[in-house]
């Protein structure tokens, strides 16, 4: 558990989530607009990509429905 959300706490959650991906596979993260998320300081992993979803659309972000 990270005490903030921000660019430093997102680059942490990709270095580990990039070490959980099978050698030769790629992950595909699906990630709100949060400016931590798309900061131009976030570190992306070269077996991972990121696809924001539209701004507004709760309906497709299932953590809005809880």
């Amino acid at each position: 558990m990270l005490p903030f959300c921000n660019t430093a706490a997102m680059n942490l959650h990709l270095a580990e989530i990039s070490g959980m991906v099978s050698p030769g596979k790629h992950a595909v993260l699906l990630l709100d607009q949060a400016g931590w998320h798309l900061a131009g300081e976030v570190s992306v992993p070269a077996n991972i990509t990121l696809l924001p979803l539209p701004p507004k659309c709760p309906e497709l972000n299932v953590m809005e429905n809880i």
